[in-house]
């Protein structure tokens, strides 16, 4: 495409002045090119088992072979000075980066999809004690679209009543003496991977014998570090004397707190509310007209430090909603501290049309303004859920609350309060700038399906 755009054909293209007497044309070198490309995505394991259809690794690993690869072009051609057309290299690298990014994430999807309906699915044996073995087949299952799908689970069956199965988030999962050796459990289960849940139980050596019967069954071996809910970023494995250290950075709220987040929050905040300006007109006209009271709707919540301030939304329910609560208490839908109705009777007509597309919420850009709040960060609690907060929870409160969240994005009112503290947990510990990014991207996608809105 670019040999197309840059010299108009492939038939008229421009030729290559290299050395005397010698003309080559840009076929040539844009096959050169294409060649010595996808070399470097293969050198750099692009299309690992292990890295495809992971998503941000793998787009990591296709753009830099690619900046690799221009960069060594560039440097070939000033050492040996071939006058490649600058045009052409311009309109290459970001087409076939971009192409090969675009192409990957189709099959991403494709993937997720397969994976959706049962498909492309990774089948595990899980080796540990019982509380290890369960806290990681539960991981498996909450993220069902990393493709593991535990099969079995081999421990000391007496330690579940010699039960030949047990539950874990409403999946029925094999359980498979110890006695039986790991390679009999893989035969027996189908697995093409064992995950060992519990280091010391088995001792170094135990795990090193496991390695060597498996690898005439082409069976992969995974570890866990038993750490959860720890970002990428924060790991790096370090070999010391003989042994992988897995080194786990300190939590990153600091950074939740930086000057670069607080500009980026202001300047989205700024940017969104001049272009929803109209959207929130019509809402508070069909808010006004409609019932009576106040347009905007100020409750008190807790932020940064658990300090109090006011947070804005458009009025979804009627004046005196707050005197009804108590004789509602008892049909709460809500998870934990949390109160929620699907069908509120102090909920107005106009109110359930703002609820479920999240137009009431708009209005909190403005407590981003103010320094109260940021775009993305944990759900804003009431001051009677921070009192009852025990020291986990409270670690929620070491950043801003955000207009959205990863609760936002994974369910909002469909979560258990459990799992919405984990959630707000471990994005306060392992904040980035890409992560409010896509929170940002997936927070649209949620609202536009009305995800857990109500």
């Amino acid at each position: 495409m670019a040999q197309i755009v840059r010299f108009g054909g492939i038939g008229d293209e421009g030729t290559l002045a290299w050395v005397r007497n010698t003309e080559i044309g840009y076929t040539s070198v844009s096959i050169a090119i294409a060649a010595v490309w996808l070399a470097f995505l293969s050198v750099s394991n692009t299309r690992s088992p292990r890295v495809i259809g992971s998503g941000p690794e793998e787009y990591r690993r296709i753009a830099s072979s690619t900046l690799k690869l221009f960069g060594l072009i560039a440097i070939v051609s000033l050492v040996m000075r071939v006058d490649l057309a600058r045009g052409y290299l311009a309109i290459a690298l970001p087409a076939g980066l971009l192409g090969l990014l675009l192409s990957r994430r189709g099959w991403r999807r494709y993937a997720v999809a397969q994976r959706r309906a049962g498909q492309y699915l990774t089948s595990v044996l899980v080796v540990g004690g019982r509380d290890a073995a369960k806290a990681m087949t539960a991981s498996f299952a909450r993220d069902t679209l990393s493709g593991y799908r535990v099969v079995g689970v081999c421990t000391p069956s007496r330690r579940f009543g010699d039960k030949p199965t047990f539950e874990v988030e409403g999946l029925e999962i094999p359980v498979i003496d110890d006695a039986m050796s790991v390679v009999e459990a893989v035969k027996l289960t189908g697995a093409d991977t064992v995950a060992v849940a519990a280091t010391e139980r088995l001792g170094a050596d135990r795990i090193r014998d496991m390695v060597w019967e498996l690898e005439p069954l082409g069976v992969d071996l995974v570890v866990t570090a038993g750490v959860v809910d720890v970002a990428g970023q924060r790991i790096e494995i370090r070999p010391v004397a003989n042994m992988p250290l897995v080194h786990v950075e300190k939590p990153q709220f600091d950074r939740a707190k930086s000057f670069g987040k607080t500009a980026f929050d202001f300047c989205f905040a700024l940017c969104a509310l001049i272009a929803i300006a109209p959207v929130m007109i019509a809402a508070a006209v069909a808010v006004k007209l409609t019932s009576r009271g106040p347009v905007f709707y100020k409750s008190e919540r807790m932020g940064i430090d658990g300090k109090p301030f006011e947070m804005i939304k458009f009025r979804s329910m009627f004046v005196d909603a707050d005197k009804h609560l108590d004789a509602l208490v008892a049909m709460n839908e809500g998870a934990g501290l949390l109160f929620k109705m699907r069908d509120d009777p102090r909920v107005t007509k106009v109110g359930k049309v703002l609820r479920r597309f999240s137009l009431d919420e708009l209005p909190q850009f403005i407590n981003v303004l103010k320094g109260e709040m940021s775009v993305v960060g944990p759900r804003p609690p009431l001051r009677r859920e921070v009192e009852e907060y025990d020291g986990n929870v409270r670690r929620r409160l070491l950043v801003r609350p955000g207009v959205t969240g990863l609760w936002q994005v994974s369910g909002r009112s469909d979560l258990s309060w459990d799992e919405s503290v984990r959630l707000d947990v471990s994005y306060v510990e392992n904040w980035s700038m890409m992560q409010d990014l896509l929170i940002i991207k997936k927070t649209l996608s949620a609202v536009a399906r009305s995800d857990g809105a109500y």
